[in-house]
């Protein structure tokens, strides 16, 4: 079992690694997004996953310790039933979805939704309570798109977002959320053949570097403040829709 050589590899992964890190750690929302696609640059993106997802496991461990619980319940107890639906209609309909059009649609709803918040709800004084089918839908729709096409964060934002929680509180639910999700989705990834020996060792390789990451990730939620926080997330948010409506588009055209 000898890990990938390629330095290429390397310089694509480590950066993606860090930057999904962080977002594991709860800062920066979006950046996990980032992982598989950087990673792909260099190698397959079947088997980009393959290699991000144990370390993905890793990285959601090392938060659920530095968060101990902390966390929005009442969003739990909405989402992630819901998103438990998601998968298996994902992991159901793997062979037949187009995941270029699932990227595009996830791009598209993610701008929308920025250009919502920048143009009408940004000067609203209250947040908006729970709403329950707003909830169940965006938690199965997170299920769907994070098994399909590794895009659970928009979905999942469109719901948390409007609550606008304290960032501490908002990071501990989108850490456990994203844990629970993602262990789920062992199962079926490994079903589908994604972990392999060369994966594995891989994923080792790097391990350090997710749990540098992920510590990162943590205390930077603890210093920024929240309007700036969320600033954060918006604007990587917007950056993130822009760019998988461009990779949906092109996928079209090729």
């Amino acid at each position: 079992m000898s890990p990938i050589s390629d330095p290429w590899f390397y310089a694509a992964a480590i950066p993606s690694v860090f930057l999904v890190g962080l977002s594991k750690g709860g800062f920066g929302g979006t950046f996990a997004m980032l992982g598989v696609p950087v990673m792909a640059l260099v190698v397959s993106p079947l088997q980009a996953a393959g290699i991000m997802l144990p370390i993905l496991i890793v990285m959601d461990v090392i938060a659920l310790l530095a968060y101990k619980g902390r966390a929005d319940w009442k969003s739990l107890t909405i989402l992630f039933p819901a998103a438990v639906v998601g998968i298996g209609a994902g992991w159901a309909a793997a062979a037949y979805v187009n995941d270029s059009f699932v990227t595009l649609l996830v791009g598209v709803i993610s701008i929308a939704f920025v250009a919502d918040y920048v143009f009408v709800r940004r000067k609203e004084t209250s947040a908006p309570g729970h709403n329950v089918p707003k909830g169940t839908f965006w938690g199965a729709v997170t299920g769907f798109t994070s098994f399909i096409s590794h895009t659970g964060g928009p979905p999942f934002q469109m719901y948390m977002l409007p609550l606008r929680l304290a960032p501490l509180l908002f990071a501990g639910t989108a850490v456990i959320f994203f844990a629970a999700v993602n262990a789920i989705k062992l199962v079926p990834y490994f079903l589908l053949g994604q972990f392999d020996s060369t994966n594995l060792t891989t994923s080792v390789m790097l391990f350090p570097v997710a749990l540098i990451a992920t510590l990162a990730g943590v205390r930077l939620v603890r210093i920024v403040k929240a309007e700036t926080f969320y600033g954060i997330i918006y604007v990587f948010m917007a950056v993130i829709g822009v760019k998988l409506t461009y990779d949906g588009i092109s996928a079209f055209f090729v």
